[in-house]
């Protein structure tokens, strides 16, 4: 069943989230993901802020399959990228 996974970012190096930009989508297809949709141009419509810099919506074969993304050893480099570019956060639904 297809799972999705939130994907929300606060910058803190844009030349390293602009390197993980750069694989991100091959990293993803490696394990059947992909982007659904992605902005940086964001309004809230309730609650309060502050909005993060970024969010991204993922699709995936299954959880298994993101859990797989996640933690695939050989993705760690690009992982790294994300995660000294910016602060994240990944929830699955």
């Amino acid at each position: 069943m297809t799972t999705y996974a939130i994907a929300t970012l606060r910058v803190k190096n844009p030349e390293k989230l602009a390197a993980y930009r750069e694989k991100a989508a091959d990293a993803l297809a490696r394990h059947g993901g992909s982007v659904v949709q992605a902005s940086t141009d964001l309004s809230l419509i309730e609650g309060a802020g502050p909005l993060p810099d970024g969010v991204a919506v993922l699709s995936f074969p299954d959880r298994d399959a993101a859990h797989a993304w996640i933690n695939d050893p050989e993705l760690a480099a690009t992982h790294a990228l994300r995660t000294e570019g910016a602060d994240t956060q990944i929830a699955l639904l």
